[in-house]
């Protein structure tokens, strides 16, 4: 600590400069926060999709129907543990362009297959016994100002009603939270038996089915164990994991992670180069003066361990400052008001920033830091 003034003298001698290159520091550092939080949002199923739960398409594709009465045949499956169903309603609430995710799902099995999401007892009791019911999450609550017990019109795009018209309504039953950050909580679910019953069309199909395995590690043996029981039927199905599934769903808007990762790798490379320029110049600068502190007796080792704590300052002021910023806009809240299902800033990632801050720093002082390091005083001298 006793050599923190000189390191800060040091710093604040080009004021300009050091400014500059911290200002530099910390636009990164928030670019690398908003990156990796819209990284979470776009693949948020990936990372929270169970390992034990597989999921069930028709083989053509995901828009073919699927009989119910596959649900039995699956259940009695070797190494089945629970089966559920979900059907795509693709409805409008008052807008077209208000898109969120609306399923028909029998209800106790659904929230057995997903225990993340959880809401109060009153509520999930209401859910069960009222066939025009409904649950929402808690982001699609807040982004309409729902509340339990509202009436929700939902024009049908896809099924009308046996009975002529297309607004299905729903009661808000209840609001569901997820158990931990990354539950995507912007989905509306109601009863597959209200759906089945009115609709004018497509009476005792399913859109897939989503099965708990009891072994996950035997997941890929019991998927093709399922798809063998309807092979060469008018209805033949694709078996995969949930976390395969999902990510084909990712991947259909490109491989974000390269994306992002590629931005980033560019945009660190450039502050690299001009950090590690501001230290190479500071150096250049101040040569009679490391002479002067050699000569005082400053070991080559105690000079290397200044100009790395130098440029390390520079780092921390300008990183630090960023991954903070980054970090309390993101707590601000989801700007596209939910249209994003999980938006937040991921511990591990945070902790990642740190160390790429400590790198930054050591990365970029360490040529600068060798060279004061083996530098000469007769040749410093000379050189002043």
């Amino acid at each position: 600590m006793k050599f923190l003034p000189l390191i800060v003298r040091n710093l604040s001698r080009r004021k300009v400069r050091t400014l500059f290159t911290v200002l530099s520091v910390f636009i990164a550092f928030i670019l690398y926060g908003v990156l990796v939080t819209l990284r979470v949002a776009f693949s948020y199923g990936v990372e929270v999709a169970g390992a034990d739960r597989l999921v069930m398409i028709h083989k053509v594709s995901l828009i073919m129907p699927l009989p119910i009465s596959y649900g039995g045949r699956i259940q009695a499956t070797q190494g089945v543990a629970d089966v559920a169903h979900a059907t795509w309603f693709g409805g409008v609430y008052q807008d077209p362009t208000n898109f969120f995710p609306q399923m028909a799902v029998e209800p106790e099995s659904y929230l057995r297959m997903y225990p993340e999401f959880v809401m109060p007892e009153a509520q999930r009791k209401a859910w069960f016994e009222d066939r025009t019911g409904a649950i929402a999450g808690r982001a699609l609550a807040n982004r309409f100002g729902w509340k339990v017990g509202d009436r929700i019109p939902i024009q049908g795009t896809i099924f009308r009603k046996a009975s002529g018209g297309d607004t299905w309504e729903f009661t808000l039953d209840g609001i569901y939270d997820g158990d931990k950050e990354g539950v995507d909580t912007s989905g509306l679910f109601f009863q597959y038996d209200y759906l089945n019953e009115a609709r004018e069309w497509g009476r005792d199909y399913v859109g897939w089915y989503v099965i708990r395995v009891t072994d996950p590690a035997q997941s890929a043996e019991i998927a093709g164990r399922i798809d063998a029981l309807f092979a060469n039927s008018p209805f033949e199905t694709k078996t995969t994991t949930e976390k395969a599934f999902v990510q084909s769903f990712a991947n259909q808007v490109g491989d974000i992670g390269a994306m992002m990762t590629a931005i980033l790798v560019a945009v660190f490379f450039t502050i690299l180069l001009v950090t590690g320029n501001t230290m190479a110049q500071s150096i250049r600068e101040r040569t009679s003066e490391l002479a002067v502190l050699k000569t005082l007796g400053y070991s080559n080792g105690l000079v290397l361990v200044l100009v790395l704590t130098e440029s390390c300052l520079l780092a921390i002021a300008g990183g630090g400052l960023g991954l903070l910023a980054s970090w309390w806009l993101v707590r601000q809240g989801d700007p596209t008001n939910g249209l994003l299902p999980a938006f937040f800033f991921p511990p591990a990632d945070v902790a990642l920033g740190v160390g790429l801050v400590a790198a930054l720093g050591v990365a970029a002082g360490f040529l600068p830091a060798f060279q004061a390091m083996r530098l000469r005083i007769v040749d410093a001298l000379r050189r002043s």
